[in-house]
C-alpha cells in the first residue's frame, strides 16, 4: 500500500487535534493551504500537520495570528518547516515574549492596588493611571477607552 501523501480536512483535524472550523479559519488567514479535488473537496499536504503544530504552540505562548502568519510567510511555500526553521521562528519571537513577560510581571506586582482604573487607587496606581491622569478625561472607568 502506498503512503498517503494527501489528507482530508477531517484527517488533519483528527491528527492535529484542531477543529475543522479552525483549519478553515487558518486557511482563510493564509496560514495553511490546500487544493481542491474535482469534487471540490479540500486536500492538504502532509506538511500541514507541522504547520498546524507550530500555529498551536505559538498561539499557546501568546503569539498573535498576524505574527505567526508573517513568520510562516518567511518559509518557502509548501515546504515542511524544519528544526532549523523552528529555531529561526522561535528566536524571532523570543524578544516579543520577553517583553510580554515583563509587562505581566509588572501587572502582577502592582495588581494588589489595582481595580482596573475606575480608579479607587488614584494617588498610587503605578500601572495605568499614575497621578490620576485619566481623571482629566471624565468620570467612570476610563481604562477600556484609554491606551492599553
Amino acid at each position: 500500500m502506498a503512503p498517503v501523501t494527501e489528507l482530508t480536512v477531517g484527517q488533519v483535524a483528527a491528527r492535529s487535534g484542531v477543529a475543522v472550523s479552525a483549519l478553515h479559519f487558518y486557511e482563510a488567514r493564509g496560514l495553511i493551504s490546500s487544493h481542491r479535488t474535482a469534487g471540490n473537496q479540500r486536500r492538504y499536504g502532509r506538511d500541514v500537520l507541522r504547520r498546524v503544530a507550530i500555529i498551536r504552540i505559538a498561539q499557546e505562548v501568546g503569539i498573535s495570528l498576524a505574527e505567526i502568519g508573517a513568520a510562516l510567510e518567511s518559509l518557502p511555500e509548501g515546504r515542511t518547516p524544519t528544526r532549523e526553521d523552528w529555531n529561526l521562528l522561535s528566536t524571532a519571537w523570543r524578544d516579543s515574549l520577553d517583553q510580554k513577560i515583563g509587562q505581566l510581571r509588572k501587572l502582577r506586582d502592582g495588581l494588589t492596588d489595582c481595580i482596573g482604573c475606575g480608579c479607587m487607587s488614584i494617588d498610587k496606581c503605578p500601572l495605568r493611571n499614575k497621578g490620576d491622569r485619566l481623571a482629566r478625561e471624565g468620570t467612570g472607568a476610563r481604562r477600556l477607552l484609554a491606551e492599553r
